[in-house]
């Protein structure tokens, strides 16, 4: 700001900080002024005033509140002062003096009691709040709590609400502070509610000590306020018996807010609670928002599993009472006439609120109470709707069927054939809506209850549907049809939808030229599916498909049109990666030049093509591979630009009253944070994220062929990794980093990267590694495999950090399920989830593994001091109390330490080595075979460290290979591990044993055919045992030379046993054999041999 500008300022300054209040009532008007220009000056110098002048700044605010006469000026500087007062860059009051703090802290209370706008009196509470929880815990503001008391017994509703409503916020920013007063906060909170006559006074009451019952720590402490309960619920029933139900509304969505945060808080009072709000729920008299939170409430009792788990199963007489509510409001529907006319924006038409929160409910109660539970429930419910004459009964039934499958699968699974009959019988009803519930409860179904219900019923479902694709009548139910298609085939393998195909595909031909937009997109999406799970198989239709589809793309360039053309899009790249490049290259070009006219015209930003289109291009480059390659510079500029996208956000203060109304506009979605709402435009992100999938598949499918556009998709991907706003855009980005390392080194490796060698490739991983491991551990499966060489020391040491936060991090949360499993309502069924919880766990570790595989891989010996710090955190993965899994993932890192760093690897033997002997025998196969691999690795490497311990191992080994089931399908790899290492210890510890015994017996376990990798590293041994004439291995007289010559026939007759090199040296050391045995030993040892292996030793020998 140049000089003069800067002293006009100053005196503005000057002016509005001086005696004359008008001139600072002006400079807070133009703060709210709708003139940009008046708004942004008004701003600079109010800011000025922060910096330079807090203490004048401060108390002119105070003036305003404490004497103006204009309401909208009070309730602006009771805003502003909030904001200065909250403990953020802009907080002032440190730097305020003594004595204006002092007046700051009077003039709030005493503007308390004087105000009489009941909305300026609640923004008072909040900057009261906001102060207070900055200084009250140092005592910094001694007379606020005596003040607060004093209002709550004065005779003033308004006080006394305005002392809650702080009480609240305390509880909820600075609880500990008040715990010291929890005595006297007991009988103010109970005197009020069971006293006051003001449903204010109650409401500000009621939150209060919901907030302050959130805030105890311990449950002691919170069951001294177990008799406030009733009388909490007494404010919900007096409210409605006056017929007041905002109100009640208000105090049922505290209610809702106390069964999330503190369910147990009300369990002892459990039947009456829930009790009052199923008859709430039931009551038609009063309005539908106020039933509606009734059964929110119960939902989420229901849904606070982690707090209370299994509480609301012990209920079984009310759950059946809600799920009668809920069928009740699915009845909620009318037959309207625009359904029929199957517009594709009619697809709710005639469905009301209650059947929407009828439908949703009945989703989230299977998914939180599981099928034990509700299935019972539904079986004795459903039959009467089913058997009934109205057609909305039926509607309802089937409507249910489909909700609870999700939540009620295993249970359900148990049951097909009699939930699939029910189904399918309503295909036949009369009334169209039936047909359409009964096909939209198949498709749901095929996606719950796959791949079991495609394998069983296959024969009975997909005939169901082709038969309604036929119903020309209802081109709504047959659009439906088509999409059942496309569930039904997701689920399902080429050869169930083989015998199908013919009827189904020229039956979605038909629908592709019916009149209707919606059916046909119906029938693209269903072929597209088709194609996509029959792959191949699809080639027979390709001729009589292709033409139909080319001319929808063409000629569908209606804006109408728009959603059918991205479909056709769709269904032909996946039709033509089903029957592959061969067939498809020539309309493949066609296609493409379609898309780049397309790309180069002007799309509006809300045309779905652009997201399709991105996809199509990414599915054709994976069909034609390299020969995709010219495209890239058409398809790229457009996809960077998607991927580049600023998400469409706008911010609101979250107590402005211009809320933005989510209702208003469907692709929008708000979050609230502090005090501010955030909406964000959900199609932006959707659109980001598609083209950031399609980066990743580009350079997957491409390799060293994408290096040209590393330059500009590294910088818009790897800030992407910090991207909080969309899931899939983060793992997306994720996803790409080793694709694009990778593809830099095979480009400077095949000499491609125009120029660039590997100090590029270092470059490279050096801006994108650091930024990948300050994204561990918030996506715990990055991969960092591709990366090895390329890291520093600084690098290697963040990774390890970030994997010590991220073992830590999953141990706690198993700790809080351990937790959770010693709840009193406990049962079977929440076991079977935290189960399900665990192993999802399991992913984590499985990553670590594989980093720290990875680790040891590359950096072997130089790794070790990394390790050290590791150790206490991998141990006590070694502990019976772990999953099989998280043991199995500890042997196998010190099996990659032991194997990799051989020597230096030695001084881990005494720790490690009793924990491996043990697992040995553990009943998980899995975790045996990691320990006798290891144990194999210990003998070949570990020399006089393993030589006291060859005793144990032999024994240890000897049971997993003696186990009478050890060549069973899950034991198979154990063993041949076992008989591996049982190798090694006979070729690297042959002094320490009874060779004349053990080496026989590895030889009769031979050939080893499951673990393909061990074959080869044993019969590798094998040939090298024979070729040096092995003493014990021949036996006396050379006695098990017919036992290795039909372990030699095996492996060469086998399928991959033996690396080409061994089956070489087998081949010669079979001829020699040949000139040295006796004819007799030599024809018994053949006729021991089965004919197949005789005939084809005979020609391996003679060739």
């Amino acid at each position: 700001m140049d000089p003069q500008s800067a002293q006009l300022q100053q005196a503005q300054l000057a002016m509005a900080l001086g005696p004359d209040p008008s001139h600072f009532e002006t400079l807070i008007t133009h703060l709210m002024s709708s003139s940009n220009e008046l708004r942004s000056q008004a701003e600079s110098l109010f800011n000025l005033a922060k910096t330079t002048d807090p203490n004048s700044l401060s108390l002119k605010l105070a003036h305003i509140l404490h004497n103006c006469p204009h309401l909208e000026l009070r309730a602006m500087s009771a805003i502003l002062l909030r904001k200065l007062l909250t403990r953020d860059d802009s907080y002032i009051y440190p730097r305020l003096s003594p004595q204006t703090q002092s007046s700051l802290k009077s003039v709030l209370l005493t503007s308390i009691q004087r105000e009489e706008a009941k909305t300026i009196t609640k923004k008072l509470c909040d900057t009261v709040s906001e102060l207070a929880s900055g200084i009250l815990p140092d005592n910094g503001w001694p007379e606020l709590l005596p003040f607060m008391f004093q209002c709550v017994s004065s005779d003033s509703p308004k006080l006394q609400e305005a002392a809650f409503l702080i009480f609240a916020q305390l509880a909820q920013y600075i609880g500990d502070s008040l715990t010291p007063y929890i005595k006297e906060l007991h009988g103010v909170f109970l005197q009020c509610l069971s006293s006051s006559k003001n449903p204010d006074v109650k409401i500000a009451a009621l939150n209060a000590v919901i907030n302050f019952i959130q805030c105890l720590s311990n449950s002691s402490d919170r069951d001294r306020f177990q008799d406030l309960l009733p009388v909490m619920m007494h404010t919900l029933t007096e409210a409605l018996n006056n017929g007041n139900e905002p109100t009640a509304q208000e105090a049922l969505e505290l209610l809702i807010e106390l069964a999330g945060t503190e369910p147990r808080f009300l369990r002892r009072q459990l039947v009456e609670v829930v009790g009052s709000m199923l008859q709430i729920a039931e009551a038609e008299s009063l309005e539908e928002g106020t039933r509606h939170l009734a059964i929110e409430f119960v939902i989420t009792l229901a849904e606070a599993r982690e707090r209370a788990p299994g509480m609301m199963r012990k209920l079984p007489q009310f759950i059946s009472r809600l799920f009668a509510i809920l069928m009740k409001m699915l009845l909620d529907i009318e037959d309207d006439p625009v359904w029929h006319s199957a517009e594709t924006e009619d697809e709710d038409a005639g469905e009301s609120s209650n059947y929407s929160v009828g439908q949703e409910c009945l989703d989230r109660l299977s998914i939180s109470l599981g099928g034990n539970t509700i299935i019972p429930v539904a079986s004795e419910q459903l039959p009467a709707y089913l058997a009934a004459p109205e057609w909305e009964k039926h509607h309802a039934a089937l409507i249910a069927i489909a909700q609870i499958a999700e939540g009620c699968s295993k249970v359900m699974i148990k049951n097909l054939e009699r939930v699939v009959s029910m189904v399918l019988t309503s295909f036949q009803d009369p009334h169209p809506r039936v047909r359409w519930a009964a096909i939209n409860a198949i498709g749901q179904l095929s996606t719950d209850l796959g791949p079991d219900l495609q394998e069983q019923y296959h024969q009975q479902v997909l005939p169901a549907l082709a038969g309604s694709m036929d119903d020309f009548q209802n081109p709504r139910v047959q659009a439906h049809a088509a999409s059942a298609v496309l569930n039904f085939s997701e689920n399902c393998t080429a050869a169930i939808l083989m015998p199908y195909l013919d009827g189904i595909v020229s039956k979605l031909l038909v629908l592709l030229q019916n009149g209707k937009q919606m059916v046909q997109e119906g029938a693209l999406t269903a072929l597209a599916s088709v194609a996509d799970s029959s792959q191949e198989q699809f080639q027979k239709y390709y001729d009589a498909v292709m033409p139909y589809l080319k001319n929808i793309l063409v000629n569908a360039t209606d804006k109408s049109n728009r959603m059918l053309r991205a479909k056709a899009m769709e269904c032909i790249s996946l039709v033509g990666m089903a029957v592959g490049k061969e067939k498809f290259r020539d309309d493949a070009i066609q296609v493409m030049d379609v898309l780049m006219a397309l790309q180069r015209s002007q799309m509006e930003t809300d045309d779905p093509t652009t997201s399709y289109m991105l996809q199509a291009w990414a599915r054709l480059c994976k069909c034609l591979g390299q020969d995709f390659l010219p495209y890239m510079k058409f398809v790229m500029p457009p996809l960077l630009q998607s991927a580049q996208l600023k998400p469409d956000v706008t911010i609101t203060s979250a107590d402005s009253d211009n809320d933005i109304d989510e209702s208003d506009d469907e692709g929008m979605e708000t979050i609230t944070l502090g005090d501010k709402r955030i909406g964000i435009k959900t199609s932006v992100l959707e659109e980001k994220a598609t083209a950031c999938n399609m980066l990743c598949c580009y350079a997957d499918e491409l390799k060293e062929g994408f290096f040209p556009w590393i330059e500009q998709v590294a910088p818009t991907l790897v800030p992407l990794l910090k991207f909080y706003f969309h899931e899939d855009v983060r793992k997306a980005a994720v996803s790409a980093m080793p694709e694009l390392l990778r593809s830099a080194k095979l480009a400077v490796e095949k000499g491609l990267a125009q120029g660039h060698n590997e100090t590029y490739v270092k470059q490279l991983s050096d801006y994108i590694i650091p930024a990948l491991v300050e994204a561990i551990p918030k996506e715990p499966d990055t991969e960092i495999c591709a990366t090895g060489p390329l890291l520093d020391e600084n690098q290697v040491r963040s990774i390890v950090d970030e994997v010590k936060q991220v073992i830590t991090a999953s141990s706690s949360r198993k700790r809080e399920r351990a937790e959770r499993a010693k709840a009193e309502d406990f049962d079977a069924e929440e076991g079977e989830l935290l189960k399900e919880e665990n192993e999802a766990e399991e992913e984590v570790f499985e990553q670590v593994g594989e980093i720290l595989g990875t680790m040891v891989k590359t950096f072997k010996a130089s790794f070790l001091p990394f390790f050290d710090e590791l150790s206490s955190y991998l141990t006590p993965m070694w502990g019976k109390d772990k999953t099989a899994e998280e043991r199995r993932i500890a042997i196998c890192i010190f099996d990659d330490v032991a194997e990799q760093c051989r020597e230096t690897a030695l001084k881990y033997y005494d720790t490690y080595l009793p924990f491996l002997l043990e697992a040995c025998n553990d009943e998980n196969p899995d975790v045996r075979q990691a320990a006798v691999y290891g144990l194999g690795v210990c003998a070949e490497f570990g020399g006089s460290v393993f030589k006291p311990l060859v005793g144990e191992a032999l024994s240890r080994l000897n049971v997993v290979i003696r186990d009478p089931n050890a060549l069973q399908a899950d034991n198979v790899m154990a063993y041949d591990n076992a008989v591996s290492a049982l190798g090694k210890i006979c070729q690297f510890h042959r002094d320490s044993i009874d060779s004349s015994q053990v080496v026989p017996a590895w030889l009769n376990c031979l050939p080893i055919k499951g673990d393909v990798i061990e074959a080869k590293v044993v019969h590798d041994m094998l040939c090298s045992m024979v070729e040096r004439s092995d003493r014990e291995l021949l036996g006396p007289n050379n006695q098990y030379l017919p036992k290795i010559i039909t372990v030699f026939a095996e492996v060469l007759c086998g399928k991959d046993l033996a690396t080409e090199q061994t089956a070489n040296r087998m081949i010669s050391l079979l001829r020699q054999l040949q000139q040295t045995l006796p004819p007799a030993a030599l024809a018994s040892t053949w006729s021991s041999l089965q004919p197949q292996q005789q005939l084809a030793l005979q020609s391996i020998l003679s060739s």
